[in-house]
């Protein structure tokens, strides 16, 4: 399960009340579970969640439902320019996150233009990764060759839905020849067709790509 904004704010929702239904879920530019509970409490935490502790977040995930895992893994995305949901409401996430699964161990990378951050848990399983794009707004990344620009999906010379499914587990993760080959080629190009074909099939449904 994934969405945007409201969308992600949903997904948070889904993973921690249906978490027996679900393998995974991706929050692009969301809130954390348990931010608001009516109208005005959403708009308060768009501009700054509630100060928790990651033990207090976590447990909203806890008592959520009766469920004791394994828990969902995360994928989270956020521009650092974002000035309608607050970057802030990712690192709550994260926190959130984070916490349910006891993830300690974590990794980073970084790319053109974004930081990734990965934690995983004590069998060294990826369960949360979170990934800061700089001088984004309000929007789904797109890049690597796949999608096109329009409202709410925003060029940023990454793909959050390759990227997501990578993590997923759903899509493969090809090597490039060599260094030089990295720079020459887009990501997207390295993709496994059938998987950027769902990926496109997609955006043209929803009416985001010819």
């Amino acid at each position: 399960v994934t969405g945007l904004s409201a969308g992600g704010a949903m997904t948070s929702v889904m993973l921690a009340t249906y978490p027996e239904l679900f393998a995974a879920g991706a929050v692009i530019a969301g809130l954390p579970y348990d931010s608001a509970s009516n109208v005005q409490q959403a708009f308060a935490a768009m501009h700054m969640p509630a100060h928790r502790s990651a033990h207090d977040w976590g447990e909203a995930v806890r008592q959520a439902s009766d469920y004791k895992g394994p828990w969902p893994r995360v994928s989270l995305w956020h521009g650092d320019a974002d000035l309608t949901v607050a970057p802030a409401n990712m690192e709550a996430s994260i926190q959130q996150w984070v916490n349910v699964h006891g993830a300690h161990h974590k990794t980073e990378d970084a790319g053109n233009g974004f930081k990734r951050r990965v934690w995983h848990d004590q069998n060294g399983r990826p369960v949360v990764e979170a990934t800061t794009i700089a001088g984004l707004g309000h929007g789904t990344p797109i890049g690597e060759g796949i999608g096109h620009a329009a409202p709410y999906i925003l060029e940023a010379g990454i793909s959050s839905s390759l990227q997501i499914a990578r993590f997923f587990g759903i899509a493969g993760r090809e090597t490039p020849a060599s260094k030089e080959d990295h720079h020459e080629r887009p990501l997207g190009h390295w993709a496994k067709p059938g998987v950027r074909a769902v990926i496109e099939n997609a955006l043209r449904s929803a009416g985001l790509m010819r």
